[in-house]
């Protein structure tokens, strides 16, 4: 066996000096067997997802390939596990490029030193593939990793169709982004710490008053005076003298006349002085309650898009992509996929297993940037996949076929083996769906036909396929992506597309 050491450069990490650059590491894969490879028990250098390649990416390998790691902090090794083939090079110039190799898909398997490995021909196969090999990728470390759905690493649409427009993390389309995730700790014991800064203000119903003053204080004062109240200072003036005998609340009324600044400063409203300071200071919050109030409790204005973690924020490394991004005429649909491997991640892994997908697209799959065009994680958080703008048009490499019509959305974690997407991780795929295909003027709750630029095992090569704008993976391509738990709640999800306040 033969070991080589890939690394995707010392530049452009998207993180600070003091990061550590992911590394894809590879073993030979060879034997005197033409129908199968086995790798004994063999330390490694430390990795945290492996998946096998080989050379020829038209050959569509027929057959399994199981894989044991040992955990590198505590030296346990797992069960054997599948690895599934169901990825395709992309049918354009980026799959037919020198170098790009046929690949399982990548497994998730966290912190490991060692690995087991056995492949074998089955079906129609008589042999292995040629070149034949173990890839693991080590994604490294980055201070600016982002998970947990923190909202403060926000992608901002961009007017440029560069791929480094990950670089300015604007908040500005954070605007209400908190909206992704309705429940942000619909996970067990590890996303439990994560869910908290997914970003899921609107969750907070149950603790307003601590947190949220700008969306709960329009609540409170129900009379109506305070309404025209932001904009001048006449309520606090008035009331001190009259109001105080007819009705004890009037006085807790004039609170409200600032709910943007604090409500605790109300309290010194009796001077009308101090009102006129107070004012300023919370106009500029993203509060527009001088006029409608009402409208304040479902948002005072539809946020321009979700909260969308940059590339910049997650750590991908620039220096692995080569090439400027590719872009559609137009999003007419958005396939949902899951990443398959593990449900059992924290949700402050995420960034790390995206940068481990983006080493292997690239190192062994031979692409030029990571497939999908977003990650969600169970969280609810939403992450910027492939470069060249969130809000453009980026052809990815996701659905063989019709990598040409689409957006490709990916769910980290295995929803055909048991697991279940959250309620954070519905209501956010449902809301970048609706923003990505309003910004096309496409309705996710409509059907639309495309036609195939491939045989995927579906639909031949020319052929009219008549799919829902919001579809899964195995729709468009033989697969069981994105998990039979995931597929099933593509009803749901469109339904909640179309209610949602990022559709156009």
């Amino acid at each position: 066996m033969t070991a080589v050491a890939v690394t995707g450069g010392s530049e452009s990490t998207g993180a600070d000096d003091n990061s550590r650059a992911a590394k894809a590491h590879t073993l030979a894969l060879d034997g005197k067997d033409a129908k199968k490879r086995e790798l004994p028990r063999t330390q490694t250098q430390l990795f945290s997802l492996v998946g096998v390649s080989w050379e020829d990416s038209a050959d569509d390998f027929e057959g399994t390939a199981q894989i044991r790691t040992r955990s590198a902090d505590d030296g346990t090794w797992t069960d054997w596990r599948d690895l599934d083939f169901d990825i395709r090079a992309p049918e354009s110039e980026e799959g037919d490029a020198s170098g790009v190799r046929g690949a399982s898909e990548p497994l998730w398997v966290g912190p490991s030193d060692a690995v087991e490995a056995r492949v074998a021909a089955g079906g129609k196969e008589t042999a292995v593939p040629q070149a034949l090999r173990l890839d693991m990728i080590d994604p490294g470390g980055t201070d600016t990793g982002r998970g947990q759905g923190k909202e403060n690493g926000t992608s901002k649409p961009s007017a440029e169709p560069k791929k480094t427009d990950t670089a300015a993390p604007s908040p500005s389309s954070t605007g209400g982004g908190t909206a992704p995730s309705t429940a942000p700790e619909p996970t067990g014991a590890s996303s439990e710490p994560t869910e908290a800064p997914a970003t899921d203000q609107p969750v907070s119903p149950t603790a307003p008053a601590p947190s949220e003053e700008p969306i709960e204080e329009p609540q409170e004062p129900t009379a109506e005076p305070s309404a025209p109240a932001p904009s001048q200072e006449p309520t606090a003036r008035p009331s001190a003298p009259t109001e105080d005998p007819t009705a004890p609340t009037p006085p807790v009324t004039e609170e409200p006349q600032e709910p943007t600044a604090e409500p605790s400063a109300s309290a010194p409203s009796q001077e009308p002085t101090a009102e006129p300071s107070a004012a300023p200071t919370g106009e500029p919050t993203t509060q527009p309650s001088t006029q409608p109030d009402p409208a304040e409790s479902t948002g005072p204005t539809a946020p321009a898009a979700p909260s969308i973690v940059s590339r910049a924020d997650w750590g991908a490394d620039e220096s692995l992509v080569a090439d400027p991004p590719s872009y559609l005429d137009k999003v007419d649909a958005v396939f949902v996929h899951h990443t398959a491997g593990t449900n059992s991640y924290d949700c402050t892994e995420s960034p790390a297993i995206i940068r481990a997908i983006l080493t292997y697209h690239v190192k062994t799959n031979g692409w030029n940037d990571i497939g999908y065009n977003f990650f969600v994680d169970k969280c609810g958080t939403v992450f910027e996949g492939r470069a060249g703008g969130v809000d453009k048009p980026v052809r990815g490499a996701h659905t063989y076929g019709f990598n040409g019509y689409s957006s490709g959305v990916s769910l980290l974690g295995d929803y055909e083996n048991g697991g279940t997407p959250t309620p954070a991780a519905k209501q956010a795929i449902a809301d970048i769906a609706a923003w990505k295909l309003g910004l096309h003027g496409v309705d996710p709750e409509a059907e639309v036909t495309l036609t195939a630029a491939g045989d995927t095992g579906v639909y031949k090569t020319g052929e009219k396929a008549t799919l829902n704008t919001v579809s899964g993976h195995r729709d468009g391509f033989a697969t069981l992506c994105p998990g039979a738990t995931l597929y099933s709640a593509l009803p749901e999800i469109r339904r909640t597309a179309g209610a949602s306040v990022y559709a156009h």
